[in-house]
């Protein structure tokens, strides 16, 4: 199989991905990433196996790494998608939670919320230096928190970023996209990525949510646990923003509007804040 015609960039972020004609998709990940790669492909061939419909990744051996350490894997084009409905993401979160425990050759890790969080604060430099130092504050109260979370449903495998943008729909179906975060984990880490749509950013309305609710069975934000993992979730939204916010000026005013949010600058919960990338 040859292209049939020059490679064409997808998306220029922490990970790229780019349009292989003829052949497929290729996803370049960071350097020292090989073992993220390689679980992600052997994550997307065991929800297959359990009817998950989900991204498929092509039968070569994978990933392979690029001249400059980055690896590489390799997928079938997606079809034509948009943002899933909350009720049709409710419907696969909630399959994806009624599967068994993943194996382990699967090589599954606990779930991390704050993985890369204080690396993405030392990368903000828009933020002014006594905002970074808020944020390292608030990175180890929130951890803290985390650390003593009430008792909440049984760990199992979790998507770990499955709003409506990673759960999307087709003319083929509904499909589950960027496993990348996949981890066995709180399931409610998982509901939290479209209930925090409603109480942090504003982006869904109550309604909208209720419909979710309806179809998954049960409200994450009942849980006394919800606060702390809502924290965490906003700073994970607010560091990702931050660490991009160099490179375009609309990144950067929206970096610091969430941090003024977050620090009680812009009154209280729901904000608005606007996707970046």
């Amino acid at each position: 199989m040859r292209l049939t015609a020059p490679p064409e960039a997808l998306r220029l972020a922490e990970n790229e991905t780019w349009r292989l004609p003829g052949l497929g998709v290729a996803r370049v990940a960071r350097a020292g990433q090989e073992d993220a790669a390689a679980r992600e492909v052997r994550v997307a061939r065991w929800l297959a196996g359990h009817g998950i419909p989900a991204v498929r990744p092509l039968p070569v051996d994978q990933p392979v790494t690029a001249g400059d350490g980055r690896p590489v894997t390799f997928w079938e084009e997606l079809p034509e998608h948009r943002q899933g409905s909350l009720a049709a993401v409710a419907t696969l979160v909630r399959r994806l939670h009624q599967l068994p425990m993943p194996p382990a050759e699967l090589g599954l890790r606990p779930l991390d919320p704050f993985v890369r969080v204080e690396e993405r604060i030392d990368a903000a430099t828009t933020l002014p230096a006594e905002d970074r130092r808020w944020l390292q504050d608030h990175h180890a109260t929130v951890q803290a928190a985390w650390a003593e979370l009430p008792e909440g449903m049984p760990h199992r495998a979790i998507h770990g970023d499955a709003w409506p943008g990673n759960l999307v729909a087709t003319a083929r179906g509904p499909l589950v996209m960027d496993l990348e975060r996949f981890a066995v984990g709180p399931p409610e880490w998982d509901l939290l990525s479209v209930a925090i749509r409603t109480t942090t950013t504003g982006v869904s309305t109550e309604a909208e949510y209720a419909e979710y609710v309806t179809v998954y069975g049960w409200d994450v934000r009942e849980w006394e646990g919800y606060e702390t993992i809502a924290r965490a979730r906003e700073l994970r939204m607010l560091t990702y923003a931050a660490q991009h916010a160099a490179r375009d000026s609309a990144w950067a005013k929206e970096a610091q509007h969430r941090v003024d949010c977050v620090r009680g600058r812009r009154g209280p919960r729901p904000w608005r804040w606007t996707g970046i990338m």
